[in-house]
């Protein structure tokens, strides 16, 4: 079983010792946020194939990343957009990130990390041409750490648009969603960016898009893990195609995080709803809990 920890919050960031409690203790429980009941997932070595963390700082968990890779192959997907602060209030910044990423790629090779510049929004601040300069500025310094780069365009979804509301009104900007031929145009120019620094373009979950200019992401790939299998002498990866959304091309995976806990506060986040919320829930978080969820405080 791969586990995915965790594209409904920043476990790396906020919860290390909470995971770290949960793999001692050989499990963790998901709270099911159809029928609110709890499930149980082994997080044993002997059940577990591969991780996949989900971050935008990793430098909490260090210790838990060379400890898996004693024992398991292990990719991060790490966000880094370098988007104003409005639209981003509390993540690290990117120059940070980017320092972190090479650090892992100097301790665990180039396939352990996968960049995300992720989601594109595109808005007064930050229009077609911005996203090009702050692309090629970040894939310049990552130029050899990294060999893939996802991107996707932002999906603003109904339980996150007040949020952007709020913030563009805050800043006295628009955004907007641009037509089919803006975005492939926008993704043509930052496939060639990534594609002059040895990276790989893949778009995620927008195959309209990504048809005959980037390869469809597959964030949870067995391919990726098991060349890093392969390096440090770990058991292959095998796992069926089994995303959790349409159009996804991920690795059947088990996802043992909680939405409503990350506190980044990141306006467009499909993850949060309530971002003053999500900051309560993480404060009141237990470490010691068996899952992310029991502490959590219900949104305003």
């Amino acid at each position: 079983m791969i586990i995915s920890a965790s594209y409904k919050t920043d476990i790396p960031a906020f919860y290390g010792d909470w995971f770290r409690a949960r793999r001692a203790a050989g499990f963790c429980t998901v709270r099911n946020v159809w029928n609110n009941r709890d499930f149980r997932v082994p997080l044993n070595d002997a059940d577990c194939s591969a991780f996949v963390f989900w971050t935008r700082n990793a430098r909490p968990f260090r210790d838990e990343l060379a400890r898996t890779a004693r024992t398991h192959p292990f990719t991060v997907q790490y966000t880094i957009t370098g988007n104003p602060r409005w639209l981003e209030r509390a993540v690290p910044r990117a120059d940070n990130a980017i320092a972190d990423i090479r650090e892992i790629a100097r301790n665990f090779g180039p396939d352990a990390t996968v960049w995300r510049y992720d989601p594109v929004l595109i808005s007064d601040e930050t229009p077609e041409g911005w996203h090009t300069e702050n692309a090629t500025r970040i894939a310049d310094a990552l130029a050899g750490s990294v060999n893939e780069v996802v991107i996707s365009f932002a999906r603003i979804y109904r339980k996150t648009a007040r949020n952007l509301a709020r913030a563009t009104e805050q800043q006295s900007v628009d955004w907007r969603d641009p037509d089919a031929a803006a975005k492939r145009g926008l993704l043509e120019k930052l496939r060639g960016i990534a594609e002059d620094r040895s990276m790989t373009l893949a778009v995620c979950t927008q195959p309209e898009l990504a048809d005959g200019l980037a390869a469809p992401a597959r964030c949870i790939d067995t391919t990726r893990l098991n060349r890093i299998a392969a390096h440090f002498g770990h058991v292959p990866v095998t796992a069926r195609t089994k995303g959790p959304r349409p159009g996804c091309l991920c690795a059947e995976s088990r996802d043992i995080g909680s939405y409503e806990t990350c506190p980044h506060g990141c306006v467009y986040c499909y993850a949060v709803s309530d971002p003053k919320a999500a900051r309560r829930n993480q404060r009141a978080h237990d470490p010691s809990a068996r899952t992310l969820a029991p502490q959590m405080v219900e949104p305003a």
